[in-house]
């Protein structure tokens, strides 16, 4: 048996980044059951930090992890856009944004069409601009936290999935599917839209998370326009994001949620529909080709919030799952508040302060 002093099961954003926190003062063992980390929802996410996304708690950690997130991610503006019906949701929004500092910009729709050229009239009668928005670089966010792991003498080890878990003489015991056998006196359960599955095979009583699949479509931008500037735009209501992917692509989701097993996601042609559709609708971009289309799995908690903490009855047993589609952005935070949990140590004095607590993200409030 290989012992280490944690083992995390997942080797998404989530595990990832709990693991290189936790690895600073234990060995860490990380346990990934694809060839490479992030290859599901971390790996498929566009990643753009915003605040138009999530709750209040989720808008809170994402207020504390943007500082560590700028070393990761350029600044590139978001374009909240709203039709005549959804004045009140960019009202709404435009509160938020006031609450968390955020330097941004009520305007109009000619203002807004300046910034984004493809709009159609009847499609934004007012908008507001983020210009502290991030474009994050995932790939760099995942392979620093690997470094981090490794340089303290920890280990991604991917290739196997977890096949059985028991709990021996004090230890959660992880067996992969090559028969390998890992063994730690704690265990963090970071399997995103798995995370249940784990919890079963450990005997411990599962949160009830929902996998959820987001499509994404790519396209080509209009010939010989250059579109890396125009701006992250999103609709107040119902309706798509869209951002630049270069010079001379774009991407584009219509938000898609739709309730899911937990797989290997592959988007499916009526979402690829509706995603393209609803961009014809509201913008003069003809969608003639789709270069590329993909899906991921968001995961949520029945009450939308993350679930971090140690399971009832299972000493050791840790969750770290439930980020939605906020994984990213909130995983600084999110990350030093499950290191401290892990390591008994006190509640962030920062996230306490933002009026977040363990006891509203704990697996507790669930009846797990």
């Amino acid at each position: 048996m290989y012992v280490s002093d944690v083992l995390v099961i997942g080797g998404g954003i989530a595990g990832l980044s709990v693991a290189a926190r936790l690895s600073a003062e234990a060995i860490v063992t990380v346990l990934e059951g694809e060839s490479a980390p992030g290859y599901h929802a971390s790996g498929r996410s566009v990643a753009f930090a915003h605040y138009g996304l999530g709750n209040e708690p989720v808008r809170n950690l994402t207020a504390l992890s943007m500082a560590e997130l700028a070393a990761h991610g350029s600044v590139h503006p978001a374009l909240h856009i709203a039709a005549e019906g959804e004045i009140a949701a960019l009202d709404g929004l435009e509160d938020i944004h006031r609450q968390y500092g955020c330097d941004y910009t009520r305007i109009g729709p000619d203002e807004a069409r300046a910034l984004m050229p493809a709009l159609k009239p009847e499609a934004c009668a007012a908008a507001l601009v983020d210009h502290g928005s991030l474009k994050l670089d995932t790939h760099a966010m995942l392979q620093a936290h690997v470094a981090t792991i490794r340089a303290n003498r920890g280990a991604l080890l991917p290739g196997e999935r977890v096949t059985l878990i028991g709990h021996e003489r004090g230890r959660w015991v992880a067996v992969r599917a090559d028969g390998t056998r890992h063994g730690a006196a704690v265990l963090v359960n970071a399997a995103g839209a798995w995370a249940d599955e784990v919890a079963r095979m450990a005997g411990v009583t599962p949160v009830g998370l929902e996998p959820r699949r987001r499509t994404v479509i790519s396209f080509a931008a209009p010939e010989g326009e250059d579109v890396s500037r125009w701006p992250f735009t999103k609709t107040a209501g119902e309706g798509f994001y869209l951002l630049p992917e270069g010079r001379s692509q774009l991407l584009a989701s219509s938000m898609d949620q739709t309730p899911s097993a937990p797989c290997d996601a592959a988007p499916e042609e009526l979402d690829i529909a509706i995603a393209a559709d609803r961009v014809e609708q509201a913008t003069t971009l003809p969608i003639r080709r789709i270069s590329h289309s993909w899906a991921g799995l968001r995961s949520f908690a029945p009450d939308e919030l993350p679930v971090i903490g140690e399971a009832a009855g299972a000493p050791g047993f840790f969750w770290c799952a439930g980020q939605g589609g906020a994984g990213f952005q909130t995983a600084p935070a999110l990350s030093r508040i499950a290191a401290a949990a892990v390591m008994g140590q006190p509640f962030p004095e920062d996230a306490a302060a933002a009026g977040l607590s363990l006891e509203a993200f704990s697996p507790a409030r669930l009846g797990a």
